[in-house]
């Protein structure tokens, strides 16, 4: 048996071919002739009682087949942590993208055609899109049920905020406020659903979580769950968008009802109606410190806007508020992150997961203490950054592997010698061109938080007689673009002293067979998210890989093991202390960053971006960097252009015409992905997530270089040319005076 050395090597990934030659198979590439046709009726108003629906002239359209509606959903509700949303509404639509009606038909044409004739009576209520309006108690609540908007209430106090922020030096105060943004992956939603010879309810879909969807659509339409399949095609990105169910659940209907094959496919407008989006959120804060740089206490009030039903809005804003005092050891903080129903659109998790939103507001704050002490930015950070053994604001020691001050250090030395950061500016091109740096640092938790009982299973497969001719490893592991399949067999290769495919074979007939897109084939790995695939499936598959490998050295003839793996234990909150152990591991981040404001018309050029990372270890350094470099084109649209727009409850950007996404002339001509391989004690061969990494300090980062190059702050994204252009009119008018 060889000793193959493939941690560390960027495998090309053996899905690359496929899909830049268009032979990969997508969800909307399923759809064959014969299969029905379903159409969505949305409510297309943000809040209305249904007085009735009349579906009696699409159903006399030819080749409609059937009009179902909330009559025909055996259990009416869904949702990741909550079930408040309903798969078809019966009574009430609270958001314009509801769902009242799903007309099924023989072609794509009838059942467009029958979903315009669908005739739905209602009675507009008054819509609730103010978060802040929503927060008091007084407000009629959007689901009676619940008593009040307040999805989540989030506090988290440590030492004397009150105190400390009497007796600081300095205290600065601010309100930062964030939007939306639009998921945009390259394929909206899509999917078939038919029975197969054993009587088994199948979707084939798109989505991160098969053993979720599975458990949520099994409850609706109260089957037991062995009774459905979940399979995922090629999977054309996901960034949160695809945890929530978006029509997997409404095709699981239509055959169940029907008992024929069915399939739908979403416009690229109806999918940005219809999905969950990241959440807005304000922050109010005061920082105080001390002459000697010392940040001292953080006050902090976070105010999220969940949008229609629940999602995963209580897990974000613990996350958000956790982070309110950034990647910094505070003594004393006082922190209240709230979460509330309104009439818009829903939220849910986005890259980042609370994270961005928060750290907009931190960091900046740390850079305006800086300056108002004097200090360099960098300085300051250097002071307050966490440490290994360091406090976390539930008043715990942070995790092992607490590497943000090397992460910063590696940042600042990788602008300096590539651009001389701190350094004299080159001079500018025109009087109106300004050129600016900026810093900023960043954390986020990998893996599922708060005492959820994260876990992860694979089982792996030995074949062959004298020595291992193949394996085969089953792992439910959502394939969304990053590469997790490429790591995850790499991963079992490695430990099993396998090549990585067959010598000379291209890989057309690998040794390591992976079996992850059917959940009625592969064990439940969890959802690829919160940066946890390659920790926590790749831990699971590096352990069931080493005890197959064991059972095989000692004759068994197949060698076959499973494993289950369960990292250390999170804790909740206590209700009184606050205190608790939210996280078993970090990701840490820094990015340094050059751009260059035109202050005629407001444009900020990003011109260079320096991001570092400690990855743990590097499976693959190809897709790390890969990983890093497409991570920034997202967090650049978010900190400049993504403007998803709501007025009175209603989607005002529902094109790409007018919700603008960056193009390759908006990135920088130059990114520079810096590694660090500080082993996680837990993580496969020491590897850590790095995959939300990059968005969280980027638009920080730009805000201080926007600052760097016109002395204005803004305080809200994204940081439009208006923006730009209205921070620099207030400031001629400030230094006008009266």
């Amino acid at each position: 048996m060889i000793t193959p050395t493939l941690i560390g090597q960027s495998i090309a990934r053996p899905d690359a071919r496929g899909k830049v030659t268009g032979t990969t198979r997508y969800p909307a590439d399923l759809v064959t002739a014969g299969m029905l046709h379903c159409k969505i009726v949305f409510a297309g108003r943000p809040h209305a009682r249904i007085d009735g629906v009349d579906a009696s002239a699409a159903l006399a359209l030819p080749g409609v087949v059937a009009v179902l509606t909330a009559a025909d959903v055996p259990y009416n509700a869904y949702g990741l942590v909550e079930a408040d949303q309903p798969m078809l509404c019966g009574d009430r639509v609270r958001y314009v993208g509801d769902r009242v009606a799903l007309v099924v038909a023989e072609t794509r044409e009838a059942a467009t055609g029958g979903a315009a004739l669908v005739q739905v009576a209602y009675t507009d209520l008054p819509a609730l899109t103010d978060p802040r309006i929503a927060l008091d108690d007084s407000t009629p609540p959007i689901h009676a049920e619940h008593g009040s908007n307040r999805l989540a209430h989030v506090a988290i106090r440590k030492g004397d905020a009150a105190r400390a922020l009497a007796a600081a030096d300095v205290v600065l105060a601010g309100e930062y406020s964030t939007s939306w943004q639009e998921h945009a992956y390259l394929q909206p939603e899509a999917g078939i659903a038919y029975y197969d010879p054993s009587g088994k309810l199948v979707i084939e879909s798109a989505g991160q979580w098969l053993h979720e969807d599975r458990r949520q659509i099994a409850a609706m339409l109260r089957l037991p769950e062995d009774e459905v399949i979940i399979r995922y095609a090629a999977i054309g990105g996901a960034f949160g968008g695809r945890e929530d169910l978006s029509i997997q659940h409404l095709l699981a209907l239509a055959t169940w009802k029907l008992r024929r094959p069915t399939a739908l496919v979403w416009s690229r407008e109806e999918s940005m109606v219809g999905h969950h989006k990241r959440h807005p959120i304000t922050v109010r804060c005061r920082w105080g410190a001390m002459r000697d740089g010392r940040i001292v206490a953080v006050e902090a009030e976070l105010l999220a806007d969940g949008g229609a039903y629940a999602s995963t809005s209580s897990e974000v804003i613990k996350i958000a508020t956790l982070f309110a005092s950034g990647t910094y050891e505070v003594p004393n903080i006082h922190a209240d992150g709230y979460a509330v129903y309104t009439n818009n659109i829903p939220s849910g998790a986005f890259r980042g997961f609370g994270a961005p939103q928060a750290q907009f507001a931190a960091e900046i704050m740390v850079t305006r203490l800086a300056h108002a002490l004097g200090l360099d930015p960098l300085e300051m950070r250097r002071r307050n950054i966490y440490r290994e053994g360091s406090i976390e604001p539930s008043q715990e020691p942070l995790p092992p592997g607490v590497s943000a001050l090397p992460v910063l250090e590696s940042c600042v030395t990788a602008a300096r010698a590539q651009w001389g950061y701190g350094s004299a500016l080159p001079g500018h091109r025109a009087p109106h061109l300004r050129r600016g740096f900026g810093l900023a640092c960043g954390i986020k938790n990998i893996g599922y938080s708060f005492g959820y009982p994260e876990q992860a299973t694979a089982t792996v497969e030995l074949y062959g007689n004298e020595r291992i001719s193949h394996a085969t490893v089953r792992v439910g592991a959502a394939e969304v673009g990053q590469g997790t399949h490429t790591i995850l067999r790499q991963i079992a290769a490695e430990t099993l002293g396998l090549p990585f495919e067959q010598p000379g074979g291209a890989g057309e007939s690998p040794l390591i067979e992976l079996v992850t897109d059917d959940s009625s084939q592969a064990p439940n790995a969890g959802s690829a998210s919160a940066s946890r695939m390659t920790f926590m499936g790749g831990r699971a598959v590096q352990n069931a890989a080493a005890d197959a490998l064991a059972a095989w050295q000692a004759g068994a003839r197949p060698a076959r093991a499973t494993h289950t793996y369960r990292p250390p234990a999170t804790t909740p909150l206590d209700p009184l202390t606050t205190a608790g152990c939210p996280n078993y591991a970090y990701g840490y981040v820094s990015q340094a960053v050059e751009v260059e404001v035109n202050t005629l018309t407001g444009q900020v050029q990003v011109l260079r971006i320096i991001s570092a990372h400690d990855v743990g270890r590097a499976i693959n350094r190809q897709q790390v960097e890969g990983q890093i470099e497409g991570c920034l084109a997202q967090a650049l649209g978010y900190a400049l252009l993504e403007q998803f727009q709501m007025q009175d409850g209603r989607v005002l950007t529902p094109h790409f015409s007018t919700y603008l996404l960056p193009t390759t002339l908006d990135m920088p001509v130059e990114i520079t992905p810096v590694l660090l391989e500080l082993a996680d004690p837990n993580g496969p061969f020491g590897a850590r997530g790095v995959a939300e990494m990059p968005l969280v300090p980027l638009a920080p980062a730009i805000a201080a270089a926007i600052h760097d190059a016109t002395g204005v702050w803004l305080t809200a994204q994204p940081m439009t040319p208006e923006r730009v252009l209205t921070a620099l009119a207030a400031q001629a008018e400030a230094e006008a005076g009266p």
